[in-house]
């Protein structure tokens, strides 16, 4: 049985990495008269976008023809709100006005344009910084999209195991039979040690961080559609998490927890004040370190297999596909366990975190 499951996941993982490498050859050809540049690829992979980016290839009369999913751009500006596709800036070639408002998409954020309808520029310390004014965007991007996509499955799974436990309170079976030991482990291995009694007042929150990370993990492995977002890899999403867990540590924190960070019984009096400027600073010290923790690794995995993949346009040598082929489908096993690992760490800091602060005076 194990050696069917690691079949599997070795099969998976070629089939991955060959996609990936596929649409890097699709890159490299379209840029075959510049110099390959492996930052400008990377970056392009891990940022946000307004579309979803499928292929590209060239058409029969030698026309770049660029396959993507418009997503909707929703901004405000002057109290006008303005609502359309993505697609109508035709991948930043063209603007789009709404009304009183001119809009134009430039490396993947949107700014208003100028009178002329264009992007304007300041040197500062020998960079060219846009000083273009921007709207309120409350747009559908790439990762907001697929945190939707995984919301969704959240559902699906978890509704479908809750109607088999009724129907079949016994022995689990088929998704429910899978489901059933991880969420056995977030309970018995992770929530019950750090928080004892008060497990079941928490549970809730900290089964969904797990699995909402672990999901958004494994879908960004996949490098083709609806995969290949990198949300858990964007520091706003990161960021947003460690403060529901910062929220979750203070609201909940007893006497005693806030007795021992702001007034910190048995030192001298004339410590306690520096004692308690520490304590607040470790306060915001745990929700960063959550937040650069899982944003650094993930973000960290895609880097490494997407240089590992350019390794092959850097020398211009179908030599090293093999090579490359090869340390890909390393990584892609690698990261399979870096996205329960993360998922693992983010929860388990959480429910000590929390553990600390509910915990009784003995």
């Amino acid at each position: 049985m194990n050696k069917i499951y690691l079949l599997t996941v070795l099969c998976l993982s070629l089939l991955f990495s060959s996609t990936v490498i596929a649409a890097e050859s699709e890159q490299a050809h379209e840029q075959e008269e510049e110099k390959f540049n492996v930052n400008e690829l990377i970056m392009h992979h891990i940022k946000d976008a307004h579309d979803w980016h499928i292929l590209d290839y060239t058409n029969k009369s030698g026309e770049k023809v660029s396959v993507s999913i418009p997503l909707p751009v929703i901004l405000i500006h002057n109290g006008q709100l303005d609502v359309f596709l993505s697609s109508e800036f035709e991948h930043g070639h063209k603007t789009v006005t709404k009304g009183n408002n001119t809009y134009i998409l430039y490396h993947n954020k949107i700014y208003l344009a100028d009178e002329k309808g264009e992007i304007k520029y300041e040197d500062k310390d020998g960079e060219h910084v846009v000083v273009n004014e921007k709207p309120l965007n409350f747009s559908i991007t790439k990762n907001v999209f697929s945190m939707m996509i995984v919301a969704v499955l959240l559902l699906l799974v978890f509704i479908s195991v809750a109607k088999s436990y009724k129907r079949n309170p016994g022995r689990p079976k088929g998704l429910q039979a899978f489901m059933e030991p991880l969420i056995l482990f977030v309970k018995d291995e992770i929530v019950y040690p750090n928080l004892g009694k008060k497990t079941d007042k928490f549970l809730p929150f900290l089964l969904t961080i797990f699995f909402f990370i672990l999901f958004n993990n494994l879908l960004g492995i996949i490098p083709i559609f609806p995969g290949n977002a990198n949300v858990t890899g964007n520091i706003a999403v990161t960021l947003t998490l460690a403060t529901f867990t910062f929220f979750a540590i203070n609201l909940n924190g007893n006497k005693h927890y806030w007795k021992h960070t702001l007034w910190m019984p048995g030192v001298p009096v004339f410590v306690k004040p520096i004692l308690a400027i520490v304590e607040l600073m470790g306060m915001i010290v745990k929700p960063v370190a959550l937040t650069i923790r899982l944003f650094a690794n993930i973000t960290a995995g895609h880097i490494i297999i997407l240089s590992l993949v350019s390794l092959i346009f850097i020398y211009e040598s179908l030599v090293m596909s093999p090579v490359s082929v090869l340390f890909v489908l390393f990584m892609n096993c690698l990261e399979i366990l870096v996205a329960f690992l993360q998922a693992y760490i983010f929860t388990m800091l959480s429910s000590l975190f929390i553990g600390m602060a509910v915990e009784d005076h003995h």
